[in-house]
């Protein structure tokens, strides 16, 4: 059976993109341009929310630090993804932490903006709850994999995913070898083995940190259990 990597997907980018064209023009006129440098924080661990963040241009990924000080990335935020609203909506302290992968564009909403935009946006809180909702969903199947599938069908559906969030401006995921191992649950001692086993297997190519899927339906019988 296939794999449906949208189930694996946020799908952040959809709350601004299915708002009216006028109101989508209103949340971004509200917005403070601001730019992160790779491997700064976006937001933090622990930290108070102080508004939200709407992805212009880069990519960001979303992670928690276990006990031993080994992060747990679940997911990549790309373009056009607004995040960061879960803490605020809820009056919580951030559950995780979000750091550019490389140089981010980003409209930085403010609390006390955002808060006038939910009244004068009907549509926009419906849209926010959808998107937490789903997102539940999307932390569990995530679990599920990580808890029950071994490391190379991990690491296929993993692949599927980030080509799936790549593919809108490149065919080529790029990240580097410690994000990725710490996406699939492994050591990067561990993953870059199984890369060679995969790129031997003609599955992908690998050049330096680029790395190209060149058999995604072997990759997807892989991750559904039925690679031979």
């Amino acid at each position: 059976m296939k794999i449906d990597v949208r189930k694996f997907d946020f799908q952040s980018d959809k709350i601004l993109s299915s708002l009216p064209l006028m109101d989508q023009e209103l949340l971004i006129k509200n917005g403070e341009r601001l730019i992160f440098k790779k491997r700064k924080l976006i937001f933090y661990e622990n930290g108070i929310p102080t508004g939200v963040f709407l992805i212009q241009k880069g990519r960001a990924k979303i992670y928690k630090t276990g006990l031993a000080g080994k992060d747990q990335i679940f997911y990549v935020y790309k373009a056009g993804d607004l995040l960061g609203y879960h803490a605020l909506l809820c009056d919580e302290q951030y559950e995780d932490s979000c750091e550019a992968l490389e140089e981010c564009e980003i409209l930085f909403i403010s609390k006390s903006k955002f808060d006038l935009l939910l009244d004068q946006i009907p549509n926009l809180k419906l849209l926010l709850i959808q998107n937490m909702s789903h997102e539940f969903g999307v932390l569990v199947n995530t679990i599920t994999v990580l808890a029950q599938k071994p490391l190379r069908e991990r690491l296929a559906l993993h692949l599927l995913i980030l080509e799936e969030r790549y593919q809108s401006e490149s065919s080529e995921i790029i990240l580097p070898r410690e994000d990725l191992a710490n996406m699939v649950g492994t050591a990067r001692e561990s993953l870059g083995r199984l890369l060679k086993e995969f790129r031997e297997e003609n599955l992908i190519e690998v050049d330096n940190r680029i790395i190209r899927i060149t058999d995604s339906a072997k990759l997807q019988k892989l991750a559904s259990s039925e690679y031979t």
